[in-house]
Parts: C-alpha cells; structure tokens; sequence
C-alpha cells in the first residue's frame, strides 16, 4: 500500500487531521464548474457567495449548513407547459449541488434571491484575544510526585 505525502505530514502539526479531510472534499467538489459563483468581502468581516441559479425560484433551491459544510442544491420542478417549444436551450436548469466548506469563525448570516442570482452572506466572528500565563516551577520541586486536581486550575501537590 503506497502512502500519499500531505502538508499535514509534519511532527509540529498535530491534530489537523481534519483540515486535510477538508482539503479533500473541497478538491473533489471543485471539478465541477455548475453553477457559476462569486466569493467577494464586502466589509471587515462580510463575506458574500453569489450563485447566477437563473431560471430558478426560490421553491426549487436549498441552502444548508451540516457541520462546516454550506450546501446549495438547485433542483427545478417539471415544467408541465408542453406549449412551449424551444429553438435552443442555452440556460441550464439542471440540478445541482454546490459545497464550500466553512471554517469554525465563519457563520451563516442569511441567503437572498434577486434576479438570478442567490446571495449567501456570511461574517467573520473575531475571536477575543486571551493570554494564558504558565507557572514555572523550581526545577528542585519538579522532582516531587505531582498530581492535577481537575476540580480547579492550580496543580496540587501530593508528598
């Protein structure tokens, strides 16, 4: 069995499995170019997915969050009007699914649709800034059993 080599690979990054899982599915989901999108920042911590879905309606998509993943499905109902006889069909109303992938600070805001066109906003969440101070202890004590009370946030020693 040959292995693949990944970015992810490195003794300094542990536990991002993940993020390469993630990699994966976004490289798969990519190949497909149906239906064209847009990614635009529209402020410090907006974001903007515009999908062009003309020829649909609102009843015929769905926009989903299942975990990190965003999923757009368009899927047009039967058009039942056999009065209608088409010289050339150049817009695709076939269905379709479109995933991106959200990382843990991005969260859905709302989804408009406007003249074809479905507009996802999303907003950064600026995590707050906090610094966590270790104790150093003396390396003479270090040589005492210790142990952790997990019922507080300071070691306790026992002798």
């Amino acid at each position: 069995m040959t292995r693949r080599l990944s970015l992810f690979d490195s003794p300094f990054l542990l536990g991002f499995d993940q993020f390469e899982r993630a990699l994966d599915r976004a490289q798969r989901g990519s190949a497909e170019g149906y239906p064209p999108y847009n990614i635009e920042q529209v402020g410090d911590t907006l974001l903007r997915i515009t999908i062009a879905v003309a020829g649909f309606e609102m009843s015929d998509l769905t926009v989903q969050l299942e975990q990190n993943q965003l999923v757009i499905r368009g899927k047009k109902q039967a058009e039942e009007d056999e009065s209608r006889l088409f010289l050339h069909r150049g817009i695709a109303t076939r269905q379709f699914q479109r995933s991106f992938i959200l990382s843990d600070d991005i969260e859905v805001i709302g989804a408009s649709l406007d003249n074809g066109l479905l507009n996802i906003d999303l907003r950064r969440i600026l995590p707050e800034t906090t610094v966590q101070t270790i104790a150093i202890t003396n390396g003479k004590d270090s040589k005492k059993p210790h142990t952790i009370d997990v019922s507080s946030d300071k070691p306790a020693e026992k002798n």
